[in-house]
């Protein structure tokens, strides 16, 4: 790995942040230590998991108005979507790997990070050329 300037040479404002994984033009700093932007490669698993059910207050309205009319039945035909799971990104260079996991609550939230992977890549081209 090369050596960094110090902190007093040059002030460090990240681009990016993933995880614990933060990048600019010039480096991208872990907890595993620091390498050239230029140096790395991006990866990224989705290990999401999406799953459409009931929620609970649909069948709790479906039971209180079929008490009522029969109408209370159509709250059962709310889905909702529900995302679980962790994305795991990758960040490796000549002898250097760093991997982090993110939760996924969401799809927004996927699609962010797929976003910001997408983005530390396009500094690693543009650190190439």
């Amino acid at each position: 790995m090369t050596v960094e300037p110090s902190s007093s040479e040059v002030p460090w404002q990240p681009l990016v942040q993933i995880g614990d994984i933060s990048a600019d033009q010039h480096w991208v700093r872990t907890p595993s230590g620091s390498i050239p932007t230029a140096q790395v490669t991006w990866t990224v698993q989705d290990m999401t998991h999406r799953e459409q059910g009931i929620p609970t207050y649909a069948i709790v309205l479906a039971v209180v108005f079929f008490l009522f009319c029969f109408l209370g039945l159509l709250f059962l035909l709310i889905k909702e979507d529900r995302t679980t799971g962790w994305l795991q990104v990758t960040v490796q260079g000549p002898a250097f790997v760093h991997t982090t996991q993110v939760p996924a609550s969401n799809q927004v939230t996927v699609a962010d990070l797929h976003a910001r992977v997408n983005y530390a890549r396009s500094l690693t081209a543009a650190a190439q050329d």
